[in-house]
């Protein structure tokens, strides 16, 4: 699972999602389009079903698929959206993909360390965000959790999923600068 707004999907996105999926022999990643970002502003936040649509464009729809579920069960918390879906596929063993960035802001997400107790994560390299994210709070918090990629998924009985830095290229596609240079999505200009 990468989750985001997806405001617009970009090259980023999709290095993220294969990246992940090759380091860890996933079968799939859904790009998780949220219905709306709890930590980010509405305003300048393009119609969900644009960013749906423009996660489908990046998307090859058989190992990078794009998906509104979060929208379909009324979900915008990563913890509650994976919780509800570990309950209806019991037997899908999910990762919560995120880019540094988000390694480092995710103490401010609604539950998290139930998010990271239950579902491994597996961190992406970003741009001017890595190194700051391994020394943050979150990566503290869990490094007695940190796994090498490889060992990530593996059995072994540990009672926390466990989270791993997945060594990838950087990749500098930003939603941001795209939006900043004028590549409209919002249907408004």
């Amino acid at each position: 699972m990468l989750g985001g707004s997806f405001n617009p999907a970009h090259d980023g996105h999709r290095h993220v999602a294969e990246q992940a999926r090759r380091a860890l022999r996933l079968d799939q990643v859904w790009l998780l389009v949220s219905p709306g970002n709890p930590l980010k502003p509405r305003a300048g936040m393009a119609p969900f079903t644009r960013r749906l649509a423009s996660a489908e464009a990046i998307a090859d729809g058989v190992r990078v698929v794009a998906t509104g579920l979060e929208a379909a069960i009324g979900q915008r918390y990563s913890a509650r959206t994976l919780a509800r879906l570990q309950r209806l596929f019991p037997r899908v063993r999910f990762v919560w993909i995120i880019g540094a960035d988000n390694l480092w802001q995710l103490p401010r997400w609604r539950r998290w360390r139930a998010l990271a107790a239950r579902t491994p994560i597996a961190v992406l390299p970003r741009p001017g965000w890595t190194d700051r994210a391994l020394r943050g709070a979150a990566a503290s918090t869990l490094r007695r959790h940190r796994r090498l990629p490889g060992a990530l998924l593996a059995p072994g009985g540990h009672p926390h999923a466990g989270w791993s830095l997945v060594p990838a290229r950087e990749h500098p596609a930003s939603a941001t600068a795209l939006r900043r240079a004028g590549h409209d999505i919002t249907g408004t200009g």
